[in-house]
């Protein structure tokens, strides 16, 4: 079964610029903590760990549908405004592959990206095929793909 990944990140103050809304550059911080999470908590408790030794990003793509400010009516005493990431795997080869995402603010889509990742051994300083447990693990997120 294929599906998209969910991650819920909080918005921090140091998040925002000098207008008040998120940083386009703390786009980037907010994909990578839900890829992070998808890759690498999700990964472990599928069994693969293997992502945690090593993987680099080779490109980003990123697209700004609308600013992201920190909202402070969808905050409460315990806990910070949060921006939806959904994100999902939309190529895979044998030595790449390629995560999608949407950022959604409440339910406005905010912003989509893409980037291309290279698992990569840090010992031998190189690149590295992706394993065929790592494809598996992938493939759960990959609507439309097959081993």
């Amino acid at each position: 079964m294929s599906d998209r990944f969910v991650y819920h990140c909080a918005l921090r103050w140091s998040d925002l610029d000098a207008y008040g809304h998120v940083n386009n550059a703390r786009f980037l911080t907010l994909y990578e903590e839900a890829r992070v999470a998808m890759m690498f908590a999700g990964g472990r408790a599928w069994g693969v760990g293997s992502f945690a030794d090593g993987v680099v990003i080779r490109r980003h793509e990123v697209d700004y549908l609308r600013p992201v400010d920190y909202a402070l009516g969808r905050a409460s005493v315990e806990a910070a405004p949060t921006v939806r990431i959904e994100l999902w795997v939309d190529q895979i080869r044998a030595a790449s592959f390629s995560v999608a995402y949407e950022l959604y603010d409440g339910d406005t889509l905010a912003g989509t990206a893409r980037s291309l990742l290279v698992p990569f051994d840090l010992t031998a300083q190189r690149p590295r095929r992706i394993s065929p447990e790592e494809r598996a693990f992938l493939l759960r997120y990959a609507p439309g793909l097959s081993g």
